[in-house]
């Protein structure tokens, strides 16, 4: 069975699973957060390197004070139970999102995570917190285009063409070509560059849409969209996941070449 590299899952019905069960949205994610364990195990049993796992998008500071404030208290509990798992399995946490509007114990416990399991090779687990790929691309965006006026050699040139409008515009213009300005550089300013695009995304609860989740990294990506609540998602669930994704085949664009015989 062919394998992906790299699964990314939209980690979806945690509310609905609560009420249709007479229980707490609270409780709903509680039962989402054990589902992720077993995820994290079924990873490494098939050795899958790469694992990411949106959590909490930027439009979720939307939702009731008190759901975010568990939210996030949930993920602390979570990364602090899972702590000694990562470092004994060689898993290596990592997050992207925008860490700074996150509560400081949140970023605290995070953060030490992402210290203590550094060395991990085995799985690298990400956690998409306060994410947003339309926010990441704008961050890429600026974070390129300082790369490259920051240059010594570029802020140099334009400070002495400073004056002469047209010069200015021109050299812009050579900077920012296709040329200069490039499909890798941009990519190096993502907020995790050297994780690989994702093979297969799988989203839980039937819902059809990315939600905001790795837009540009997803562009070839395989998608696997099942009825199930992410709470009772199973390891025959992500087994069926992983076996519609072998039977998938991925051109990137090419034209499959005919056999011979």
């Amino acid at each position: 069975m062919t394998l992906p590299k790299h699964i990314a899952i939209i980690m979806d019905g945690n509310g609905r699973w609560a009420t249709e069960k007479g229980l707490s949205r609270s409780e709903g994610h509680l039962a989402g957060a054990n589902t992720v364990e077993l995820i994290i195990k079924e990873c490494l049993r098939y050795t899958i390197p790469h694992l990411s796992l949106y959590a909490f998008s930027t439009e979720n500071w939307k939702r009731p004070k008190e759901e975010v404030t568990y939210l996030f208290e949930l993920f602390c509990q979570f990364v602090e139970k899972e702590l000694p798992l990562m470092q004994k399995e060689g898993i290596r946490f990592t997050m992207v999102g925008d860490k700074t509007k996150l509560p400081e114990p949140a970023r605290i416990s995070l953060e030490n995570a992402i210290s203590q399991t550094k060395d991990g090779k085995k799985l690298e687990l990400t956690l998409a917190i306060n994410y947003s790929g339309t926010q990441e691309l704008l961050y890429a965006s600026r974070q390129s285009a300082i790369k490259i006026l920051s240059d010594p050699q570029n802020l140099q040139k334009i400070q002495s063409i400073a004056q002469d409008t047209n010069a200015l515009t021109q050299y812009f213009t050579t900077l920012f070509n296709e040329e200069n300005y490039t499909e890798e550089l941009f990519r190096s300013s993502l907020y995790l560059p050297a994780l690989p695009d994702p093979d297969l995304i799988i989203r839980t609860s039937g819902e059809l849409r990315l939600s905001n989740f790795y837009l540009l990294q997803a562009a070839y990506s395989e998608f696997y969209f099942t009825q199930t609540y992410w709470p009772d998602f199973s390891q025959k669930d992500f087994e069926q996941a992983l076996q519609a994704y072998s039977q998938r085949k991925r051109r990137f664009g090419k034209i499959e070449k005919k056999s011979n015989q």
